[in-house]
């Protein structure tokens, strides 16, 4: 067996109780994602998906960069090819294909955030940044397009002219911008964003995590099918919840005013 290149960088998938930490960890060249990083990160996702005990998954980036995107040199011939990043059968943390995540993952971004670090931020449930963050989606300057989910899902969040604005040119934005178009929800300092992305992790996680799932779930349905779609699930998934273990404890918890201790049943 070849021994895996030091330069390769790393995703580094740490439980931590509920949560599962992911980490970006190739600081030496601003986080680029090699082939390897992106296979490791999409095998944190299917972990997050599959183990029971995690509820929801934290990325964050190891140093002052989230990510300078991609180590294009290392992806040119798999590009050429045809030849998928992500192996069929893992969870793709773009959230474009099947199988798809069920559970909610947060980004913590600062620094240098480019393409990956945008598209990542686009397909979470809640992104943050940090006020010293560089964004972009610098594919047209590079004669490729992004295909991670800008071009449906920037134009979703930000609208038409906002999203063409920085797709078409390629050229960066900060927090403030970030923050406008509705790709992050809060900003921070970069020596705090990611403690208070694992702050908003804990609270989420804290919550019944079937009623977490079906929430998600019903809003992915509303913006992918529309909301009659949405609306039409009401009834028949409520009826399913209210005859959980958690919908006995949320109502036990609050009759005893207690926090609720939720098992996800």
């Amino acid at each position: 067996m070849t021994p895996a290149d030091p330069d390769d960088g790393t995703v580094d998938a740490m439980p931590d109780g509920a949560l599962l930490r992911i980490r970006i960890n190739r600081p030496r060249k601003m986080n680029g994602f090699t082939p390897r990083m992106f296979r490791e990160l999409a095998e944190a996702y299917t972990q997050l998906e599959t183990d029971p005990e995690l509820r929801v998954g934290v990325v964050y980036p190891e140093g002052p960069n989230f990510t300078a995107g991609l180590d294009l040199p290392r992806f040119a011939e798999m590009m050429q090819r045809g030849e998928p990043v992500i192996p069929d059968g893992l969870i793709a943390p773009f959230d474009l294909r099947e199988p798809r995540r069920s559970k909610p993952v947060v980004v913590a971004t600062r620094g240098v955030t480019f393409t990956v670090g945008v598209e990542l931020s686009l397909a979470a449930d809640v992104a943050l940044t940090a006020t010293d963050v560089r964004m972009n989606q610098i594919e047209v300057k590079r004669g490729v397009m992004a295909t991670g989910g800008p071009t449906v899902r920037l134009v979703e969040r930000a609208g038409w002219g906002n999203a063409m604005r920085w797709l078409l040119t390629g050229e960066e934005w900060g927090a403030e911008e970030a923050l406008r178009m509705n790709i992050v929800a809060e900003v921070a300092s970069p020596e705090d964003v990611v403690d208070r992305a694992v702050d908003l992790a804990r609270r989420i996680a804290a919550a019944a995590p079937l009623a977490v799932a079906a929430t998600r779930r019903n809003a992915k349905l509303a913006l992918e099918q529309g909301r009659d779609a949405a609306i039409a699930e009401f009834g028949r998934v409520n009826r399913v919840l209210s005859r959980t273990e958690d919908a006995a404890e949320g109502i036990a918890a609050f009759r005893e005013k207690r926090d609720p201790a939720f098992r996800g049943r």
